[in-house]
């Protein structure tokens, strides 16, 4: 401690203030412990510190930070901090604080205790009353009744616990001053989290309605979906469970893109999502796959080969591994279907063991990864400059995947249905599933449900369903009790809970559409069910239509659209043909050519001669509609135009500037249509433009941990190309253009490990390496952004050596806050050596300003 010795001589030093923050101290310094009388602060965070032995004699200290250490009892010396006000104990691993300790705290104003392993709250806790802080997210919490009573308490945080009810004295005015309150991310009945999602208000409200309705309704509703290769199954077995018997599924019924229904079983009413096993409805699933689901993964046993790797990879490893990342603490429970055409029952538990057994060590095996990841950035030189990564690790880690043991069935036998539904009632039943899916609605809340039911009934709302909010209010009014400012309360928490069980589809957060809502999801998904209109949850869809945008013989379609339909658009028969050859060479799809589909399948199911409602759904020349608006909101697609993909009006994008929005003219061109990457088949166009990688281009790796989602490339191309106006898009590459600079984006793996690279040419004037940057970061930033999406994935960046041959890389720090950084001072230094031994000037490899 050497270092410490010498800290009374650096000019500024202030015996008051210690920080000695990424030391890996294991114990106080003595030097700090020598002068504790005199000390205010002490900043201890990112060590290594399991007990803090000695901390009582600090009488004067105010502010101490314990976070990121590896304390796993909360020290009883703590008690002795008469004047502390600042606490920070966040991401440790205490599991409980004994009795006596906090309210002996009486000047504390602000406790982190976020990100540890708390099952519960001392009883006393209550007694802080000065607390006007408090974070307990992401912990193992179940009751947080022990802080009923705190005064002072103004903003609590209790997001990702294990919290089914909050007690509703929190909430009442008398008894606290709680103005704000996370609590997201729990298994919550009471109050539901859409009540959670409006805030503390919202909160209020609610407990509320529950106190002047005593007569609640408990609504048990089970979001199960079935995933899994195509032909695994999946159909068959959601249909035979809904009838209770074998249900045999044609090859010309099988689903395309997401059949939605339902199924009550005494009080739990189960909602069905059947999901399409082929790679183009893909694409969409990741958004469907939400927490608190049952996800059930068929597994074809007779086609499953135990010596084969690549069987275990398409019909588990790929599956599993994608809930993974996008919910990574789900229920899987694993059926084998097909087990009747087995040779016998010895081959069908040969082939259960064998995809048991890889299941479990294909988990260990990434949380083996995680592991040695973090221990390699806890060593490195200066650990403090990768928090943010070790926090992502950390987070990754805690997660748990739960993965049941596969349950083997002959869907031709009664007797085998009966047992997965029994089998799937005793899992969501178990408290250690955490899928509680029950919701404690008031009376009130109920009125209003069933008033919007009663109006559909009556036939008062439009057969196809959407309805302006201040409409259906209106509506509503006339069939409940509740005054104008009670429903305006209750309505915006109903449509959230109905949006997300799947009884209506409500789009609360796309401004444009955020004023309708659609009471009959049936047909909207029937017009649309293939895209992702089906990103929320809904109701259930009965019919068997295949008429959609986002399909996998979209070409087909196009080419039977008839001439009277073209007559429509104002187009002629050869048009068609440049529609699809636009959309099989280049992946674009005309407007006109899609506005013709959606209004075919439109005018079948609406039986309606309302051409303002068919217009504003499938849009017109000058404005886009309803279908449109959510296909490029999703990202499923991208505004481009076919002859020339110039905008001189689009801005460019810098990060660090204010918020971007792509300009949008009044009127629409002609020649405008939508870029579905999904649909291109090679990287050709790219490769034109682009040329060959030279030696000493640019280069950075952003490497993804455990590998990229499916899908995300896909994603990050529709992201980037909406920043520049001039691009070319392949199946796996992108060229972004901003004046003379390009920029190569390529999905790309090696020995394993799944990376996107992003390429520039080497400027040939100093002045011209700031601009580059700019244009790799504002690439960066919507990488970042995206990847949030996916709980389960972490990511790196590398920028390889530039010397050829060498193996060796320059590891970036945390870069994640594109939008809040100062890149051009990531590096101090001019050069910098990798561990080859070549040195390379930094505006090489790092942004940094000339």
């Amino acid at each position: 401690m050497r270092h410490l010795e010498k800290m009374s001589f650096v000019k500024g030093f202030s015996w008051e203030t210690w920080d000695l923050a990424g030391q890996k101290l294991k114990f106080l310094p003595q030097d700090l412990l020598m002068h504790d009388t005199m000390c205010t602060s002490v900043n201890l965070q990112r060590n290594k510190l399991k007990r803090v032995i000695g901390i009582s004699s600090f009488k004067n200290l105010t502010d101490l930070n314990l976070s990121r250490n590896k304390l796993i009892e909360f020290p009883s010396e703590m008690q002795y901090l008469y004047k502390l006000e600042t606490l920070y104990m966040n991401q440790n691993r205490i599991k409980s604080i004994p009795e006596g300790i906090l309210p002996n705290l009486t000047t504390l104003k602000y406790l982190k205790l976020n990100a540890n392993c708390l099952s519960k709250l001392p009883s006393d806790i209550n007694q802080c009353a000065t607390v006007t802080y408090l974070d307990l997210s992401k912990n193992y919490l179940k009751n947080i009744q022990p802080l009923v009573g705190l005064p002072k308490l103004r903003t609590l945080l209790v997001e990702k616990n294990q919290l089914t009810e909050l007690p509703s004295q929190l909430f009442q005015k008398s008894s606290c001053e709680l103005t704000m309150c996370g609590a997201m991310g729990n298994p919550l009945r009471c109050p539901p989290e859409e009540v959670c999602a409006g805030g503390v208000m919202d909160i209020r409200s609610y407990f509320l309605q529950l106190e002047e309705n005593p007569n609640t309704h408990s609504a048990w509703t089970v979001k199960t979906m079935f995933l899994g290769s195509s032909m695994a199954g999946k159909s068959t077995l959601c249909r035979s469970l809904r009838e209770g018997k074998p249900v045999a599924v044609a090859m010309k019924d099988r689903t395309e893109g997401i059949e939605i229904s339902q199924l009550y079983t005494g009080e739990v009413r189960f909602l069905l999502w059947d999901f399409a096993g082929q790679e183009e409805y893909y694409l969409t699933h990741h958004v469907f796959i939400t927490s608190r689901a049952l996800v059930i993964l068929t597994i074809d046993l007779a086609s499953y080969n135990i010596v084969d790797p690549q069987s275990f990879k398409d019909q588990l490893w790929f599956w599993i591994n994608n809930i993974q990342l996008r919910v990574p603490d789900a229920v899987v429970m694993l059926v084998g279907t097909h087990c009747d055409q087995c040779r016998d029952l010895d081959e069908v538990m040969e082939k259960k063991s064998d995809i048991e057994g890889k299941v479990k060590t294909m988990l260990a095996n990434r949380r083996m990864v995680l592991n040695h990841r973090r221990a390699n950035l806890e060593e490195s030189t200066n650990p403090s400059l990768y928090m943010d990564q070790m926090d992502e690790l950390e987070c990754l880690l805690d997660y748990s995947l739960k993965v049941l043991d596969l349950l083997p069935l002959d869907c031709t036998n009664t007797e085998d249905i009966a047992k997965l539904k029994s089998h799937v009632l005793k899992c969501i039943q178990s408290e250690s599933m955490l899928l509680c899916s029950e919701s404690i609605l008031p009376k009130s809340y109920e009125e209003v449900e069933q008033a919007i039911h009663t109006l559909v009934a009556l036939e008062h709302i439009p057969q196809h369903g959407i309805i302006l909010l201040e409409e259906l209010s209106d509506l509503i009014r006339n069939h409940v009790t509740q005054s104008r400012e009670e429903l305006c309360s209750i309505l915006k928490f109903l449509l959230r809970y109905l949006h997300r069980i799947g009884v209506i589809i409500w789009y609360e957060d796309i401004d444009v559409l955020s004023n309708r809502v659609f009471v009959q999801p049936s047909f909207l998904i029937s017009m649309f069910k293939n895209g992702p209109v089906v990103h929320k949850k809904y109701f259930q869809s009965l019919l068997s239509v295949n008429k959609t945008i986002v399909r996998h013989d979209l070409v087909q379609q196009l080419e039977g659209v008839s001439r009277d339909l073209l007559m429509q658009e104002g187009a002629l028969v050869k048009q068609k043909f440049t529609w699809m050859n636009d959309l099989k060479s280049r992946g674009t799809l005309h407007n006109a050519a899609m506005r013709i589909l959606v209004r075919r399948e439109l005018e079948k199911l609406a039986n309606d001669d309302d051409d303002d409602f068919i217009r504003e759904v499938v849009g017109t020349k000058r404005e886009e509609g309803i279908i449109l608006t959510l296909l490029q909101y999703f990202e499923v697609c991208l505004p481009t135009r076919v002859r020339s993909p110039l905008n001189p009006q689009a801005p460019e994008f810098l990060p660090g500037e204010k918020k971007w929005e792509r300009t949008k003219e009044a009127t629409t061109d002609p020649d405008e249509a939508c870029l579905f990457p999904i649909y291109l088949k090679d990287n050709v166009i790219v490769c034109q433009n682009w040329g060959e990688d030279k030696q000493d281009d640019i280069s950075v790796h952003v490497y993804f941990l455990p590998e990229i989602p499916h899908g995300f490339f896909h994603r990050v191309i529709i992201k980037t190309c909406s920043l520049y106006p001039t691009h070319w898009v392949g199946r796996e590459q992108c060229l972004l253009c901003c004046g003379n600079r390009l920029a190569l984006m390529r999905q790309r793996n090696e020995d394993g490990d799944s990376f996107i690279e992003i390429r520039c040419r080497r400027p040939e004037g100093n002045d011209e390496f700031r601009p580059m940057w700019d244009l790799i970061l504002a690439i960066m930033s919507k990488l970042f952004v995206l990847s949030r999406q996916w709980p389960g994935l972490t990511q790196q960046v590398h920028t390889p050596c530039p010397e050829r041959g060498c193996l060796h890389y320059f590891t970036w720090r945390d870069w994640q806050e594109l939008n809040n950084t100062d890149f051009y001072n990531l590096v101090k230094e001019d050069k910098l050596v990798c561990q080859g031994g070549h040195t390379r000037r930094t505006e090489l490899i790092f942004p940094k300003a000339k």
